[in-house]
């Protein structure tokens, strides 16, 4: 099937408007993308028809906003080849790895057991393993990255151990667009008797994933990098996985009884989702998944590495460019310094070309570090960048380095 990406743009409002008199030209999607009609449509239509709290009402508007709401469950367990009980709706990526890492900690880790993760992390899987560490004396290892921004997997055979009990890694870098082989790793993982977490919030956009095929024990993913609201994300977890981790947050919904004496808890997923759970965001996070599966995934994946291979060649002359990354496969998605400039600067001027890009460390401290620096500018292309946005951006940056030359 051919990918026409105009036709693609016409799905998105957003990208008609203009940015300091440019044409919007949105290189910000690793950050949080932009969202198609279907998504602000189903969204809309759930608050003006059929809106209500879910399963706990027994009347109309109740009974219809609790089937939108575990519809959109079962949109995204067909969409990762998963169990609906195995499905859990958070409030993004980041909760879904602390509700692990917390159940975690209060079932299975002690002091001296080890957490694998690697230096291309985001801050959402490292940080909730220091308060393990912090608190209960769990010892964390990383998996070094190479110069060129691959995981350096050598290492793996010395940093698995007897003491290795999780292992949690990125599938795709949200900064350098490197892809890791997360089956190899999980199935290295296994071997060893450690439970592994991955973090699909990059990944999940970019290609089909099937966490069966994958075999690992959890997945996590956030809805608004993947076309869908914000305040939503998913925790995919085996159904013994699940069963087996105490609840995180308490409250209604989350309980079989309660008592003045004791409470009982809900079986999985329910136990994981105390309070009013994001009604209207998992609604549009299933209208997210079905209007993309709709699609050629296969098609958008060489749509995007051919414009970013497009912006590469643009650039092939720049002495004065430093790109974060190289990894063969990689997703498209350009970390980069510019020579005497720093970057926030970088991206204000972009900016005002039209041109939107991130800015910063990235939530990556680590790895910027490994990288000796402190900051980068990044690009990233989605479904919806043409050729003619590619070019903008090459001229756009090109007259930004001009600037500081």
């Amino acid at each position: 099937m051919a990918f026409d990406v105009e036709a693609v743009r016409a799905e998105f409002p957003i990208l008609r408007r203009q940015v300091n008199g440019k044409p919007l030209v949105y290189l910000d999607s690793a950050a949080s993308a932009q969202k198609p009609r279907a998504v602000i449509e189903a969204m809309t239509r759930a608050m003006e028809h059929s809106y209500a709290n879910v399963h706990r009402g027994l009347h109309t508007l109740a009974n219809e906003t609790t089937e939108a709401y575990e519809q959109a469950r079962r949109s995204v367990a067909r969409f990762l080849n998963a169990g609906e009980d195995e499905i859990v709706f958070t409030k993004g990526g980041t909760e879904a790895i602390n509700l692990v890492a917390s159940g975690l900690g209060l079932s299975l880790l002690k002091a001296g057991d080890e957490v694998l993760l690697t230096e291309m992390e985001h801050h959402a899987n490292i940080v909730p393993w220091h308060f393990l560490r912090e608190r209960q004396g769990v010892v964390l290892k990383f998996i070094p990255v190479t110069d060129d921004g691959r995981l350096d997997l050598g290492a793996l055979p010395r940093l698995l151990g007897p003491r290795t009990k999780v292992v949690a890694v990125s599938h795709m870098s949200n900064v350098l667009g490197t892809i890791n082989p997360i089956a190899g790793i999980i199935a290295q993982a296994k071997a060893a008797g450690a439970l592994t977490l991955i973090d699909g919030c990059q990944g999940v956009v970019h290609a089909p994933v099937d966490v069966k095929a994958l075999d690992a024990d959890f997945y996590v993913f956030s809805a608004h990098k993947l076309y869908g609201p914000t305040g939503i994300g998913v925790l995919y977890g085996k159904a013994g996985r699940l069963a087996a981790l105490p609840p995180y947050q308490g409250g209604g919904e989350m309980i079989g009884a309660v008592s003045l004496e004791a409470i009982t808890y809900a079986d999985p997923p329910h136990r994981f989702e105390a309070g009013t759970p994001p009604i209207l965001e998992a609604i549009g996070l299933g209208a997210a998944i079905e209007w993309l599966s709709g699609l050629d995934r296969a098609a958008i994946a060489e749509h995007e590495a051919r414009l970013y291979a497009r912006v590469r060649e643009g650039l092939s002359g720049a002495n004065w460019l430093k790109v974060i990354g190289e990894a063969p496969g990689k997703g498209a998605v350009m970390a980069f310094t510019v020579d005497g400039a720093h970057a926030h600067d970088v991206a204000q001027i972009l900016d005002r070309y039209g041109i939107a890009v991130r800015a910063g460390t990235h939530c990556a401290e680590p790895l910027m570090r490994r990288f000796g620096v402190t900051s980068s500018a990044r690009a990233s292309f989605a479904l919806y960048n043409t050729d003619a946005e590619a070019d903008a951006f090459v001229d756009a940056l090109n007259r930004t380095q001009a600037f500081f030359a």
